[in-house]
Order: structure tokens, then C-alpha cells, then sequence
């Protein structure tokens, strides 16, 4: 196979997809060898691709890829999600633009358009996925509400009803006004928003006096039905008891003292409003206070809010703060930053209400999955997650389960007709009921949470509830892949439902990565204009180029700053493979597989880059089998760019177009060896570019497999590792990188040859450079006339500089323009000057030394050692031309 001449992405990408489907590598091989699994985290059937995806599913396929390299049996499950409240929103939006509603079409006829709409549009996101190369098992694709995953969460939900961990009644949940249903705890967010506190006045009954209340919401106090004050506040000891007038509703509530209120907000003593805030409900039972519910489902004041029925509670709310301040009762307002509880899917703020809901009982569940991660079973990488899924763990609250929509899983119960029979939960719809006979039932109106059904995703998609071969192989999954907003919300459900019905986790590793953010560290939102297509940036730059990106920026703990240079660099780094390979297979005329050239024969060079090799094969295995694919992208970005294109092909040239036989095969061998063990490592994260150049390498490669997708993942060589020649090879890259940089700083011509003396060196580095393979490889690489390591004198007229373990002189006289170099250097030098002044100047100031860290002031100081270092060699420059 030839390679272009250009590195197109588009085209060298193109193929492999279809060929990797068509030869079945996605799906689990057959034998004996380790299983290794992965779920997907399943995207709602609303989403198209986004960075936060792109993130997830190339980290996941990275580690898929590596596994199945390691011979293992791997699957990786697809799928997505019915994603009840979203979904649902997504098509009564459309209804609305056909001036219509799903209540007018009625349940079944509404049900119909949604699974219409599921059907057109429900799996972009998946199509998607294979562009970013997700080398997913497809057969197994799995959707939330397919009839065998519905009756896994019919079978899920019986059996924990029947065990009383499901039940049902009246509890003050979250309310979303919007899309009318409850929310979990965790289903809502807590945005820092700019409020007021209200302070009222509420008159004793009795007369001769009163209580200020504070208050951030005044349109609830027309359901108050007491007056909360601390029992040890000394403010208020004397008048718990007695009754206050409800301003504004002209009723009678008493003041009650309750442990709970927190004496040091407000004023001390706070309004209790039963129906419309968790913390009174508890108040409320307690005190047996009645409950007053002012605010409806809709968001709207109800009849028990006197003249301010009918009014939306925003609008209640200033409506009552006029008549409070008419009448006298307002006593000040003060600005006051509050969290405001909002609606994770619409952002609408939440309305806490008593009703009548479905709750799962946590307490047990999650003290065993707490458990099971306090014993290492469930491991969380990084570890710093772990404290905060424990302490949630540990304070956990009953699930409420129930939601008021339409689309997703109708909860398995029934209701009898005689309404005196107790509720039927029943996987399949009763034909009567059981304790009368009767055939008159009815199914409970709401659905379950979509994270109920989610919650089931590692057991349902294996089988569950049979025992099934799947299960018994890929149950538990090896890792799971996801951010860290889902660990509470998902993974930890995941983990109590698995132990429950499987008595075992779900996964042995979860493997949390960071958000993606734009390079000002800000999220992308589409109202920030800051939102990178991932789609956009695989047609500009390349699937790899995004991968690889991603891959490099993903460092453990942290979140990822992207931006079009990241993207560049990673396509850039592409195209120096790619050129490097071809230029590799352009100067492998007549050569034909060869082992690898004895260690006898090997020069320095060679077993340098073998010795590289080895480390990276090491490092790579490493930081891939602990979740950190920045580390491995760097050790392979300096490996291939830095150590086997910048320096071996360059060392190579001489022996590739030589005429020495032996050295041209021994070379060609080592090279194909290089290229196909790089494009190996590199294939996890770049996956289509080191297919293309595998299938490339492939007839000058010795048992090389069908595709690079199911070749062996490379095994570091200990007898190919060299310490001594690293060593060597760094003292000839430091000698050779301080040539070139000077003549690069003093523009001498790249074609002109110089002369070069080095001074002051140790008898070790000494012995290393007068080798005679080494002499050559610096004269070659930093273009010498001669190399002179002897201790004679320095040239009449010279260029100076340093490196690690002695001095360089190059002679000057016709080398370079005296006065223009002068020029240069005094100007260099009149800016380090300023900044070794200021430096000082830093370091002498008292207020600095005792305030800067520790840390900022030995930097300063290993600054300033460095700027008087640079102004010495520039000094010893200047001299040089003067001589």
C-alpha cells in the first residue's frame, strides 16, 4: 500500500470504519482469555455529539482498543436512553408549534408520536459515535425502553416492592412547575442568584407588641400556620405560646419553639409554611401544625390564598410585598445572595410540595454500597471522588421514584376498582384482582425516574433478570467511564441496584474525567458562544487530531482547556508520523523482513532508541492500566516526534542512502521494527492514521495481523533496555541542540559549516564524544566542519555557549557579521540586565519575603540565578568578538 503524499485526514480515515465493522473486531472473540467489559454511559436519544461526548467515548474506546490488544476478551455495549422529562419536552415542543398538546391527543395517541419521533430521530447520536471511531459490539445496542430492558425495570421494580423497600405517600418533594413532576433530591441544581430578604412584621394577637419575621420567599407566608423561634434564644422564651395575626390573611397562628431554627438568620424567629418548604414540613409534624397549600401544581396561587388567587407566584410575590409596605408590615429589605433550587433539565425554579409519590428506601442499599467501596470492590480513580460519594452515601434521603409524564416506564401497579384491595405490583398487567376478583383495574398514572431504569443499565443490557451466559461472562463490567455530575444522579445507583439484585458491584473501576472547558477555563455553553463541534473539528482537523487532543489534555483531577492550538498541534503531530513512515517506506527498496541486528552490532544510536522504546512500551502500558491517557499521549508524542523522527530518522539518512548493504537492511529492519511497534502504542488513542500506516508497514513486518486492531500490544524487551547508552545519546542531543541554537540566535547559514571546539569536559563525557560513531553523529547532525575535544586554547575570535558537562567555542572570523552580533548581544543583554534589577529588587523587599510562599520566592531566586548565568555567557560572547 502507498501513502499519499500529503497527510489528508478525511481520506486516510475514510476506509477503516466499514473494514473494522465488516471483519467483526467489535465483537467479543471467542476462548478462554480474560473478559473485559464496558457499558456506554447511554446518551439521551435527544443529544447529538458534544465535546463532553466526544471526551467520554474516546477515553472509553482508548481503553477498549488497548484491551483487545492485550488478546482479551473485550465488549463494549451501546446504547441510549429514553430520557423521560427531556424527551418528552423535546416532542410537546413540537406538538405546541402545531397548536396542539399531548393532552389533547390523549395518552396512547401521544405515546405513538413520541415513539414516531424515537424512530427518526433517536439514534443520530450512535451514527455519530462511529465517525469518532467507537469501535462498539453495535449487535448489542440497547435502548431503554426496548420491551426486554422494560421488563428488567418491571421485574426491578416488583421485586423491591415486594420486598417493602417500595412505597408510596404523601412526602414534600421537589416540584418543577414547568414539566410538571417531581424530582429527586439530585435531579436539582442550587444556582447563586441575587434575591431579597424581606423583613415583615407579624403583630401579636393580644396586642402590645410584635415579631419580625425574615423571609427570602413572602408569597408562602399566606400558608403559614406558626412562627418558629430557637427554645434557647432569650429574645423570644416569652413569648413562645402566644399567638400572632398572619399579616395580610388576618388569622391566628401560634409561636412555637423548635431546635431546628437557626437563631443566628433573620431575625432569629422564622414563618412556618408546612406545605412549601421541606425544613417546616418536619417543623409542622412535629408541632401537629395544619398544612395551608397556597401555591398549586402550576405555579399559581390556589383559593386558600384569599385575593391573591389565580396569580403566578412571581407575581403574587410582588403583589404582596405592595400591600405588606401599604399597610405598614414591611420593616426594611435587604439585598441577600441566595441559592436558588432550579430544575436540572429546564432550569425552572423548584417548588417544594406535599404529594402523593412513589420512594425507594436507601438507608441499607447505601451503606452496603458504601461498603463495597470502603473494601476496594468498586475502586474510583481519582481518588479524591471518593470522599464525597461516601459522605453522600452516608447521608442519603428515600428516592422518590415516581414522575408525572408520559414518556418512559409506567409503574407496574394496579389499582381495584373496590378501592378497599391493596395496590398489585405485577410484571404483566393483572387480568384481576387478587383479593376480590375483580377485573375492574386500573394502572398507576405515572412513570418511574429515568434513572430507575438507567440504574439497571450493567445488569439489563447483559440480560437480566435471566441468568444468562452474558451476565455469567461481562457482569461485573471492568470500568466505567463518566464525569463526575452523574456520580451521585447514576454510578451510585448502579451500585446499590447491582448488589441488590446481583449481589455483586456493577464494576470494579469507576474512572471519572474532567469537564471540558474552553482555554479561559470557562464551560462551554451555546449563550457564551464558547462551544467547540466536535464534528466540526474532525472534518478541519481529523477524528485522530480531536482524540488525541482530548487524550493529552485529560489529566487525572482536572478538567481540560481546549482550543483550536490544541487541536493544531495534535494534527501536526499526524502529519510527522505519517511523513516520517512514508519517507521510511520510500527507502525500503529491495528489503525483505530481517530480525532485528544483533546487540554486537548495534551502534549507539540504535541501541538508544531501542532502549527509548522499551521505556515508552513501559510507560504507555502504565499510564493506560491507570487512567491516565495525558501520560501516555505525552510519552508517545515525545517518543515518536521527538526521539524516532527528530533524531534517529535523522541519524539514519546516512545509513539509508549509503552503500553499505548491510548497514542499509540492519537500518530498514530497525526502522519498520520502530514504526510498527509506535503505531501500535498509538493506536488505543489515534486509531484510523495507525491503521492506515499499519496496513502500510504491513508486507515488510513478520507475523504481523490482519489489522492493527488485533495485533499484540507491544511488551517492553529488558534486554534491549541500555541506561548507558541513554546516557551517551543525551550528551550528544545537549551538545548538538547548544550548537544548533547558537547558530541559529548568531543566523549563521544552515549550509555553512563550522568548526567547533569543546572545552572543560569530564573524562566520561570526554570518552563518550571522542567515540568515533558519536563524533560523526554530532558533526553530522549539528553540520561541523570538525569537532575538537582537546584542551587547547580557545579560537582568537569566537561564539560561546554551554551545555550540560562542558563549553562550546566556535570561531567567529568570517563566520558571522562582528557589529550586527554585537548589536544583538548588547540588547539581549541590556534586558536581562533590567530583569536581574528587578529580580533583586523583589528579593530585597521584606513585605515580599514574608508574604510570597515559600515555594514563589525559590522560584524567584532560582530566576535570578538563571539570569545572571545567561548574562555571563552573553558577556563571554561579547568578549569573544572583541578578542
Amino acid at each position: 500500500m502507498e501513502l499519499p503524499k500529503t497527510y489528508n485526514p478525511e481520506e486516510a480515515e475514510k476506509p477503516w470504519y466499514p473494514f473494522w465493522e465488516k471483519q467483526g473486531y467489535f465483537k467479543p472473540r471467542s476462548g478462554q482469555a480474560p473478559a473485559y467489559s464496558i457499558v456506554i454511559p447511554p446518551p439521551n436519544v435527544t443529544g447529538s455529539l458534544h465535546m463532553g461526548h466526544a471526551l467520554n467515548n474516546t477515553l472509553q474506546d482508548a481503553l477498549i482498543r488497548w484491551h483487545r490488544m492485550l488478546g482479551d476478551r473485550t465488549v463494549w455495549v451501546p446504547g441510549t436512553d429514553h430520557g423521560g422529562i427531556a424527551t418528552q419536552n423535546v416532542v410537546e415542543k413540537l406538538l405546541r408549534s402545531e397548536k396542539t398538546s399531548r393532552h389533547d391527543l390523549g395518552r396512547e395517541k401521544f405515546l405513538e408520536r413520541m415513539w414516531q419521533w424515537r424512530k427518526e430521530s433517536g439514534d443520530t447520536i450512535l451514527m455519530q459515535l462511529r465517525r469518532l471511531g467507537a469501535s462498539c459490539d453495535w449487535s448489542r445496542t440497547r435502548f431503554t425502553m426496548d420491551e426486554e430492558y422494560s421488563r428488567a425495570v418491571r421485574s426491578a421494580f416488583v421485586k423491591l416492592f415486594q420486598k417493602g423497600l417500595i412505597y408510596r405517600g404523601p412526602r414534600m418533594v421537589n416540584w418543577c412547575p414547568r414539566d410538571h413532576t417531581a424530582l429527586a433530591d439530585i435531579e436539582v441544581e442550587h444556582e447563586d442568584r441575587a434575591g431579597k430578604l424581606w423583613h415583615i412584621r407579624y403583630p401579636l394577637a393580644a396586642g402590645g407588641g410584635q415579631v419580625v419575621v425574615a423571609t427570602t420567599r413572602p408569597e408562602t407566608m399566606l400558608g403559614d400556620t406558626a412562627v418558629a423561634v430557637n427554645p434557647e434564644d432569650p429574645r423570644y422564651k416569652s413569648l413562645i405560646g402566644k399567638m400572632l395575626k398572619l399579616p395580610l390573611m388576618n388569622r391566628d397562628i401560634p409561636i412555637v419553639a423548635d431546635e431546628a431554627v437557626d437563631a443566628s438568620f433573620g431575625t432569629g424567629a422564622v414563618k412556618v409554611t408546612p406545605a412549601h418548604d421541606p425544613t417546616d414540613f418536619e417543623i409542622g409534624e412535629r408541632h401537629k401544625l395544619p398544612h395551608i397549600v397556597v401555591i398549586d401544581f402550576e405555579g399559581k396561587m390556589t383559593d386558600k390564598a384569599g385575593p391573591y388567587a389565580g396569580l403566578d407566584r412571581f407575581d403574587a410575590r410582588k403583589k404582596i410585598v405592595e400591600d405588606l409596605e401599604t399597610q405598614g408590615l414591611l420593616e426594611k429589605t435587604e439585598d441577600y445572595r441566595l441559592s436558588a433550587a432550579v430544575c436540572y433539565r429546564c432550569g425552572t425554579i423548584i417548588e417544594p410540595l406535599v404529594s402523593e409519590q412513589w420512594f425507594l428506601k436507601m438507608s441499607d442499599m447505601a451503606q452496603r454500597a458504601a461498603q463495597a467501596t470502603r473494601d476496594g470492590k468498586v475502586k474510583i480513580f481519582p481518588p479524591s471522588w471518593e470522599r464525597p460519594y461516601l459522605l453522600w452515601l452516608d447521608n442519603i434521603k428515600d428516592w422518590c421514584i415516581s414522575r408525572q409524564i408520559w414518556w418512559g416506564h409506567r409503574i407496574p401497579v394496579w389499582y381495584c376498582g373496590s378501592k378497599k384491595c391493596l395496590p398489585i405490583a405485577s410484571e404483566e398487567p393483572p387480568v384481576k384482582c387478587p383479593s376480590c376478583g375483580s377485573s375492574d383495574l386500573k394502572q398507576d398514572e405515572d412513570v418511574l425516574d429515568t434513572w430507575f431504569s438507567s440504574g439497571l443499565w450493567p445488569l439489563a443490557v447483559f440480560g437480566w433478570p435471566d441468568d444468562t451466559p452474558d451476565l455469567k461472562t461481562f457482569y461485573p463490567t471492568s470500568v466505567l467511564v463518566t464525569g463526575h455530575e452523574i456520580l451521585y444522579l447514576w454510578v451510585a445507583r448502579m451500585v446499590m441496584l447491582g448488589l441488590e439484585f446481583r449481589n455483586d458491584v456493577p464494576f470494579h473501576n469507576v474512572y471519572i474525567h474532567g469537564i471540558v472547558r474552553d482555554k479561559q477555563g470557562k464551560k462551554m455553553s451555546k449563550s457564551l458562544g464558547n462551544v467547540i463541534d466536535p464534528l466540526e473539528i474532525m472534518k478541519q482537523y481529523g477524528t485522530d487530531a480531536l482524540r488525541f487532543s482530548m487524550a493529552e489534555s485529560s489529566i487525572p483531577g482536572r478538567d481540560l482547556h481546549l482550543s483550536n492550538d490544541s487541536f493544531l498541534k495534535a494534527r501536526n503531530f499526524a502529519n510527522k508520523l505519517w511523513n516520517a513512515t512514508r519517507f521510511v517506506l520510500m527507502n525500503l527498496e529491495g528489503y525483505k523482513t530481517h530480525p532485528l541486528p544483533v546487540t554486537d552490532k548495534r551502534g549507539l544510536a540504535d541501541r538508544w532508541i531501542l532502549h527509548e522504546l522499551q521505556e515508552t512500551i513501559s510507560v504507555v502500558t502504565k499510564a493506560l492500566g491507570s487512567y491516565n491517557p495525558a501520560e501516555a499521549s505525552r510519552a508517545l508524542y515525545e517518543f515518536i516526534w521527538g526521539s524516532l523522527c527528530d533524531w534517529y530518522l535523522e541519524i539514519s539518512k546516512v545509513a539509508l542512502t549509503g552503500e553499505d548493504m548491510q548497514a542499509k537492511a540492519a537500518k530498514q529492519s530497525l526502522l519498520t521494527h520502530l514504526l510498527a511497534q509506535s503505531v501500535a502504542l498509538l493506536h488505543p488513542i489515534m486509531p484510523f492514521e495507525t491503521e492506515a500506516l499499519f496496513q502500510a508497514l504491513k508486507p515488510y513486518l513478520r507475523d504481523a495481523a490482519e489489522s492493527i486492531m488485533i495485533q499484540p500490544w507491544p511488551q517492553p524487551d529488558r534486554t534491549l533496555q541500555d541506561a548507558g547508552a541513554a546516557q551517551k545519546m543525551r550528551l550528544v542531543q545537549n551538545i548538538v541542540v547548544a550548537i544548533r541554537t547558537l547558530r541559529s540566535e548568531s543566523m549563521i547559514p544552515p549550509g555553512t559549516k563550522i568548526d567547533c571546539s569543546l572545552r572543560n569536559l569530564d573524562n566520561s563525557s570526554r570518552q563518550i564524544i571522542d567515540d568515533p560513531d558519536v563524533k560523526a553523529f554530532i558533526i553530522s547532525l549539528a553540520r561541523l566542519g570538525a569537532l575538537n575535544t582537546s584542551t587547547s586554547g580557545k579560537p582568537e575570535e569566537y561564539l560561546f555557549t554551554v551545555f550540560n558537562g562542558g563549553e562550546i567555542y566556535i570561531p567567529s572570523k568570517g563566520i558571522v557579521d562582528k557589529e550586527k552580533e554585537r548589536v544583538r548581544l548588547r540588547k539581549n543583554l541590556a534586558q536581562l540586565e533590567q530583569m536581574l534589577a528587578r529580580g533583586q529588587a523583589s528579593l530585597e523587599n521584606k513585605d515580599f519575603l514574608e508574604r510570597a510562599p515559600k515555594e514563589e520566592v525559590e522560584s524567584r531566586r532560582e530566576t535570578l540565578h538563571q539570569t545572571r548565568k545567561k548574562i555571563e555567557w552573553l558577556n563571554k560572547n561579547l568578549e569573544g568578538l572583541s578578542s
